[in-house]
């Protein structure tokens, strides 16, 4: 109970140092913002964003997508890495959505991870952000925030989304995401987070951080 008390008031204060915290990939429809999530693994947002800034105009619906071919598709995500597989697993997850979902976007999780290259994280990015249904999903910043927190001790995403169901309220899990990543970015830095500057440093356990004496 204590833990949950203290995670209501550690968001309280991210809520407020950080009003503008949001997903950062740019995405006008569901299928834009799974398509630049799958683009978005091992590559930042802002990368992410410059390609998908033309992407878009050109493939402008699902049907676009699951035509496009492949050679073509890998060298306008190139700069977004793992090219190859991410231009694969775009036409094959069109090409499903047309087949099995009628062209529209799913919007249960059993459904969003039966897409080639989606798993739980990439789905409750879309469930949260896209049909605004509360969800976690766990990234390295996420996971990174929450150990030091004491909030989450595993190592597997998956497992770690189950923990933060239990400390965070549910009405709060897709925002409380959004403010921790925000949080990761600026202040709980992978190699020198910024305790000295951090505005929930007195609530937080610090596992795994050396501490000053």
């Amino acid at each position: 109970m204590k833990l949950k008390q203290t995670a209501v008031k550690i968001l309280d204060i991210l809520e407020r140092e950080y009003p503008d915290a949001r997903v950062t990939l740019n995405f006008q429809n569901p299928l834009q913002l799974l398509l630049a999530t799958i683009l978005a693994a091992q590559c930042t947002d802002e990368r992410v964003n410059l390609v998908t800034k033309d992407l878009f105009k050109k493939y402008q619906d699902v049907a676009d997508f699951a035509r496009a071919g492949l050679n073509t598709l890998e060298a306008e995500i190139r700069p977004t890495g793992f090219y190859h597989n991410k231009a694969k697993s775009i036409i094959r997850s069109c090409q499903m959505i047309i087949q099995k979902f009628n062209g529209k976007i799913p919007r249960t999780m059993e459904e969003l991870i039966s897409l080639p290259g989606v798993g739980r994280k990439t789905a409750n990015i879309i469930l949260g952000n896209a049909y605004d249904q509360q969800a976690i999903a766990v990234d390295t910043h996420v996971k990174r925030v929450t150990h030091r927190l004491g909030w989450a001790k595993s190592d597997n995403p998956d497992k770690i989304e189950l923990e933060l169901m239990g400390v965070i309220p549910h009405q709060r899990w897709t925002m409380a995401c959004h403010q921790l990543v925000f949080h990761g970015r600026k202040i709980c830095m992978a190699r020198k987070p910024q305790c000295s500057a951090c505005p929930i440093a007195q609530l937080c356990l610090k596992v795994g951080i050396a501490r000053k004496e």
